[in-house]
């Protein structure tokens, strides 16, 4: 069976560009990925970000789905102690009504935002304690085993929608492992406790009724282009791109700024976060993958397609199945 692949979308508004043009570029992002034969595409919660307009997952999810017809759509994921359980069940519910058998539920802990933030989504600081307990009551609800008397997610109720824990650290894998549902790592972004953490999860894994063994899911950056050349610019743009984003202050960088600001030191502290990035034409891509797939024993890749524009990123879509010879599942 050829390696599954899926697509990680922050529907990033590009410079210049609006929340509109960012939910369109979804659009055909996902459009683009259901005809090169992508599993699924997973989008991410956060929340006072300028460049990312994946806030409201499930709404965005509801509008992809009616442009596409079969590739699978995901929550990549919904950082759960922003919300009650019954409010996501419910919502991922009707998501699983209108497009039955094409959802997926990715769930995490982290706030996905700043302290400031934290307080406007009336988030409790202690609620992340509770992700387990929260985690097994969104599951009854989906299955309709209500762990509260009296309440049911409506729709949701019995509709079973696919659980999947993602995580950065180990406290994601033992909890996967511990409930028997599919782990996803985030080591697009954070590759410290990669191996680690996939060890730990395959090691402590309990079959469940979900899931019968391990799943392991591994997050990779992505840029391919026609040229060598192109996708080194669009790595030295993406770069750019997240040494402001982490470092500027709200600040707006010419090139060279943002070069010098790299050379300064961000630089470092970015290509930490990207320790894990295939750029290249398409045969040096699906080198670079195929050794990443044998580095972690992965079940599924999600790509992060990192080019700096939506031509770019489409285009990065369209060549890494290529190469990797069709990828469906």
């Amino acid at each position: 069976m050829t390696l599954p692949l899926s697509v990680l979308d922050l529907a990033p508004i590009d410079a210049g560009q609006s929340a509109s043009d960012s939910i369109a570029a979804s659009v055909a992002l996902a459009q683009a990925a259901e005809a090169h034969g992508y599993s699924r595409v997973w989008y991410a919660e956060h929340h006072n970000m300028a460049s990312i307009a994946s806030s409201a997952t499930s709404v965005l999810i509801a509008h992809v789905g009616a442009h596409t017809s079969t590739i699978r759509l995901g929550a990549g994921g919904v950082m759960l102690p922003n919300h009650s359980p019954l409010t996501i069940a419910e919502q991922f519910g009707t998501l699983e009504a209108m497009y039955p058998g094409r959802i997926d539920l990715g769930l995490g802990r982290a706030p996905g935002s700043d302290q400031n933030t934290t307080y406007a989504l009336r988030r409790d600081p202690a609620a992340s304690e509770a992700f387990p307990q929260d985690v097994l009551e969104l599951q009854a609800y989906l299955a309709g085993e209500s762990r509260v008397p009296g309440v049911e997610a409506v729709p949701g109720r019995g509709s079973n929608v696919p659980l999947y824990i993602l995580g950065s650290s180990l406290f994601g894998a033992h909890l996967a492992a511990a409930l028997g549902l599919p782990y996803a790592f985030a080591s697009h972004f954070a590759p410290q406790a990669l191996e680690a953490a996939l060890a730990t999860y395959r090691r402590e894994f309990k079959p469940s009724l979900q899931l019968d063994a391990p799943y392991a899911i591994a997050a990779v950056n992505v840029i391919a282009a026609d040229t060598e050349a192109a996708a080194g610019e669009q790595l030295q743009a993406r770069r750019r791109g997240l040494a402001t984003a982490l470092f500027g202050r709200g600040r707006t960088f010419s090139e060279e700024e943002a070069d010098a600001f790299l050379a300064a030191g961000a630089g470092s502290h970015v290509d930490s976060m990207m320790t894990y990035t295939g750029a290249g034409t398409p045969s040096q891509v699906r080198e670079y993958l195929e050794a990443f797939r044998a580095h972690t024993g992965a079940d599924e890749l999600i790509i992060a397609h990192g080019s700096p524009t939506t031509t770019d990123r489409l285009r990065s879509v369209a060549l890494t199945a290529e190469a990797m010879d069709s990828v469906a599942a």
